[in-house]
This record gives C-alpha cells, sequence and structure tokens, in this order.
C-alpha cells in the first residue's frame, strides 16, 4: 500500500511540474531566463 501511494506522490509532482513548465512558457519566461543567463555569462568573461 505504501508503495502505491509513494508512485502516486511522484506521479502528482511531476504533473504539478510540467504544469508550471507549459505555465511558464505560455507567459514567456523562457525568453526572460535566457536573456538573463546571457547576460551573467558575458559579465563572468568580462564582455558584458
Amino acid at each position: 500500500m505504501a508503495k502505491g501511494r509513494s508512485i502516486a506522490l511522484v506521479v502528482a509532482v511531476a504533473v504539478v511540474a510540467v504544469a508550471a513548465i507549459v505555465w511558464g512558457l505560455a507567459q514567456g519566461e523562457a525568453a526572460v531566463v535566457y536573456s538573463k543567463a546571457a547576460r551573467i555569462c558575458l559579465e563572468c568573461i568580462g564582455i558584458g
């Protein structure tokens, strides 16, 4: 019984994670994250 509950929890967390990813993509957050990552990377090597 505990194993079934554990699998259900993993599935529930995975569904919530996928929903959060889809929501973020729909809001255009991927572009924001990419631009911030590129800015940080350029600052680290001294260009930005």
